[in-house]
């Protein structure tokens, strides 16, 4: 009896326990587990999302360049489907039936159901299915928005939209399938302040997902935010009138105003109509631009690496007077070029020369003996330290770096390290006349035309360059990020840029032997330098750096032209007319324009 008592007990509990257990579990699921009613609640409604309109972008002066268009996605509730024409849906939308059928069975995928059936419908379009939509059950239109361009300019500059990928959904919560993010330019670097904030409204639907009305009238619904306008430093009509000289060339032109970093211009050619990243034909319009050999989306301004050519002669020459290596007044023989050791570099120059006569005639044999004298500084020890003295004057107008622009595809150039130079000859077995090249800024330097043209602001500005930027404000927001404002001094003395100065404005205003009084213009003191960059690959590139007024420097300016060997030949032009049209607001040279747009390079 008591055996069975025992036995009774524990099943009893055991009952209880199970009992309790269940109730446990019913608590949880009902009261504080919601997955189940919102799994529930979801399969009455449907959330709507409301994308917001992009920011507009505008030029320094107000110009608009880009603002919206109206676009539609065509979305599709599977389950409301009936028998409808499929000939006349398929001739509106301009689709085949069998893209109509596997689009149909995809969309019964909970995966994709809220995926568009079709993106990107063109207001046109629109206009005609919505008179015919009732005809079609089963399908409804979501409105978006386009890019839409002002002016067929500034591609490289603006960027593009496009569809968010699978790596940054899975970095930012914000994005899901289909959403659209800046890809290039302007477009992704202020990706965060253009693309506004998304809304949501949310419907009743019937179990054949049929709208039945609002849910709770709107109570949770949310609107739209549009994102921020956002203003640029580039100035639309003289990167258009930049894109007009260069379109019979390969290259770049990078514009910039000296006392703030403001880029008035960045040109690069080959280039492209932005609108034709826009849209349906997105796809199939980037495909022709990445096989277009003449690489149409290569940002040369900010991504060609080149040897800077003579221009770089102003950096050893800031050197030279900073280490003391010479005084403006120290004068070398030079007799048609530089010999020493079976090295032979050419000179048209003849006499002695000092250093505002050999910027003024672009003597290579002057800066041969002053790069050699900079390394064989005896206080130094070796030539190895006085190169790491030197390339660390170099690196200081911002050379092997990225600037750190608003723009996230710089690259840094090069100027080799001692280290670079000791594999390739050995430690301590390489000399002054070993890298002699450098002197003329030949050689393995590679720069790019950004650092170029902010290496010349850092000249008119007789020591230091403001960070290199196109945006000039958010709406709302009172400043611009700290760095876009700051100076980045070099590591020579003020005093020593008047020099260098006077010899690149004797190189556009001087007598003869200058080698740019092509760039030379009235009433406007221009200071320049020519430059031709070596090419392994052809004809050398035609190189030309410049500011003005000298005075009070507006604008510094490099212009690289592919091919176009002397630097007076192609970049020098091109950089005197941009610099007269910013400057007077016209070119009254119509001949030398007339003459730079007839004259053609064979690529």
């Amino acid at each position: 009896m008591d055996h069975f008592t025992s036995r009774k007990y524990i099943v009893g509990a055991v009952i209880i326990l199970f009992a309790l257990l269940f109730i446990t579990k019913l608590f949880f699921l009902q009261v504080i587990d919601k997955t189940y009613s919102i799994s529930a609640e979801n399969n009455s409604k449907r959330i709507i999302t409301l994308f917001p309109a992009r920011g507009l972008i505008y030029d320094r002066k107000g110009e608009l360049l880009v603002f919206n268009q109206a676009s539609y996605d065509l979305m599709i509730s599977p389950y409301q489907l009936q028998e409808f024409d499929t000939a006349e849906f398929c001739s509106i939308l301009n689709i085949t039936k069998s893209d109509l059928e596997y689009s149909i069975k995809r969309s019964y995928n909970p995966r994709y159901r809220r995926e568009p059936f079709i993106k990107q419908i063109s207001p046109e379009t629109y206009a005609i299915l919505q008179e015919k939509l009732y005809k079609f059950p089963g399908f409804y239109v979501r409105p978006r928005t386009l890019r839409k361009y002002n002016k067929k300019t500034a591609a490289h500059v603006l960027g593009y939209v496009g569809e968010v990928d699978e790596k940054t959904m899975e970095n930012d919560d914000y994005y899901v399938l289909g959403d659209y993010i800046g890809i290039s330019g302007v477009e992704k670097t202020y990706e965060p302040f253009l693309r506004g904030e998304k809304g949501r409204q949310i419907f009743n639907v019937d179990v054949h997902g049929r709208v039945q009305g609002t849910y709770q009238d709107g109570k949770f619904d949310n609107p739209a935010v549009v994102g921020k306008n956002i203003s640029l430093t580039i100035d639309s009509e003289l990167q258009e009138y930049g894109e007009h000289l260069m379109q019979n060339y390969i290259g770049s032109i990078v514009a910039i105003e000296p006392k703030t970093g403001e880029i008035l211009t960045l040109v690069t050619t080959p280039n492209f109509d932005p609108s034709l990243l826009v849209g349906r034909e997105r796809t199939d319009n980037y495909k022709v631009l990445v096989n277009d050999t003449l690489k149409p989306l290569f940002n040369r301004a900010l991504m060609a690496q080149y040897p800077p050519g003579s221009t770089f002669k102003m950096i050893n020459a800031l050197i030279a007077l900073q280490e003391n290596v010479i005084n403006p007044d120290y004068q070398y023989y030079v007799d048609g070029g530089y010999y020493a050791r079976g090295i032979s570099v050419k000179d048209h120059v003849h006499g002695y020369v000092d250093l505002v006569g050999a910027l003024q005639q672009s003597s290579n044999a002057y800066f041969c003996y002053l790069f050699r004298n900079i390394l064989e500084d005896k206080k130094y020890g070796s030539v190895s330290n006085a190169y790491s003295n030197w390339r660390k004057y170099v690196v200081s107008f911002g050379f092997n770096q990225k600037l750190n622009t608003d723009f996230t595809n710089e690259l840094k150039g090069f100027v080799p390290t001692p280290s670079y130079y000791d594999r390739y000859y050995g430690e301590n077995r390489w000399k002054a006349l070993t890298i002699l090249s450098l002197s003329i800024g030949q050689g393995e330097l590679g720069i790019t035309p950004l650092q170029q043209a902010n290496m010349t602001c850092a000249i008119a500005n007789k020591g230091y360059y403001v960070t290199p930027h196109v945006l000039k404000n958010i709406a709302g927001i009172d400043t611009i990020p700290s760095i876009f404002t700051q100076k980045n001094y070099s590591l020579i003395d003020t005093s020593h840029f008047n020099i260098v100065i006077k010899g690149m404005e004797q190189a556009v205003n001087g007598g003869i032997g200058s080698t740019a009084t092509i760039a030379k213009i009235k009433d406007i003191i221009v200071c320049g330098k020519t430059g031709t960059a070596e090419n392994p690959h052809g004809a050398d590139h035609s190189v030309f750096t410049a500011f003005a007024p000298k005075d009070d420097p507006q604008i510094a300016i490099a212009v690289y032209v592919e091919h176009g060997e002397w630097g007076a030949s192609y970049a020098a032009p091109v950089a005197s007319l941009m610099i007269e049209k910013y400057l007077t607001g016209t070119v009254n040279r119509k001949w030398l324009e007339t003459y730079m747009l007839n004259k053609l390079i064979e690529y």
